[in-house]
């Protein structure tokens, strides 16, 4: 008799732990950001937009990880050296990856991501990429058929297809064309004459700058009479110190915060004259394929 009053305990016990939520023991969702300042504000924001937080708006487009009131979901927001975050992706239930590591290492934000910075023209977000002049200069008729010529139907294609995606154009344009590798060569090719030109010199930073050979190109079609230099910089501390002193004529290497930010620290007297590209940061997963899917793991906060 003993022994069955002892099953049926035993029994009861197991189920009564069956029935237990078992979520509410485990641990929260591991979530990768950058470490560094500006991209670790931007994955904030973006966490923000997926629902997944809430951070307090006084801090504008810059919030720390001190700065998030809220979790919603049972995550956790772990900073690491963006560098790294695509090689540490299936140690994270998800990360937030910058497109110039993102899609070298083989994701597409239109198709891997679980959620794409907005890139649109007029979102109001700061990490659009921009061409800065020296305010003084800002209404050069030279520099507006330099901004007329960028903001053509061309570099937008270029930007796309030459990137697969790690920038969009934060211009207006067309999304359904057909241009191809014929295309992308006729730019990469294409070879200007700087005798009797204007020479303009642009600061840029990194090897992802082809999209001015398409400028250039348009430029020489439209007989503008112009001739780009790029002036390239291996530190992103240097072009607006170099604009400011006069060494170049525009760059276009930032966004507007981080031109914010540097403005106010060294007292340059520089503005931007042109949105260019975004490179958006977008939210990634190994281990899930939708951001329901990753909430349903993750569960509420209660």
């Amino acid at each position: 008799m003993k022994k069955h009053v002892k099953k049926i305990i035993t029994l009861a016990l197991v189920a009564l732990l069956l029935s237990v939520n078992v979520s509410a023991f485990a641990a929260p969702l591991l979530i990768g950001v950058p470490d560094d300042g500006t991209n670790q504000s931007r994955a904030i924001k973006l966490l923000e937009t997926a629902g997944l937080i809430t951070v307090d708006p006084a801090v504008g487009y810059s919030p720390e990880i001190k700065d998030i009131t809220s979790y919603i979901y049972d995550i956790e927001v772990m900073p690491i050296s963006a560098n790294t975050l695509t090689a540490t992706l299936p140690d994270f239930a998800a990360s937030t990856i910058n497109g110039t590591y993102a899609v070298p290492y083989g994701l597409i934000p239109s198709k891997d991501a679980l959620i794409i910075e907005s890139q649109n023209e007029g979102s109001g977000n700061p990490y659009v990429n921009i061409i800065v002049a020296r305010t003084a200069e800002k209404d050069s008729e030279t520099y507006k058929t330099i901004v007329e010529a960028y903001h053509t139907q061309e570099v937008a294609q270029y930007l796309l297809l030459k990137y697969n995606e790690a920038y969009f154009p934060a211009f207006p344009y067309d999304t359904e064309f057909t241009a191809g590798e014929e295309f992308l060569a006729g730019i990469d090719e294409y070879v200007s004459d700087k005798a009797g030109k204007t020479v303009v010199k642009v600061g840029v930073c990194g090897s992802a700058n082809g999209q001015w050979n398409a400028v250039q190109k348009i430029l020489d079609e439209r007989n503008a009479n112009i001739y780009i230099e790029l002036v390239e910089f291996d530190a992103y501390n240097l072009p607006n110190e170099a604009l400011h002193s006069g060494e170049i004529d525009l760059n276009a290497f930032q966004h507007v915060s981080f031109l914010e930010k540097d403005c106010a620290g060294n007292n340059f007297d520089l503005t931007v004259i042109a949105d260019t590209l975004i490179a958006p940061l977008s939210l990634y997963s190994k281990q899930f394929d939708s951001l329901d899917a990753l909430k349903n793991a993750a569960g509420l906060v209660k």
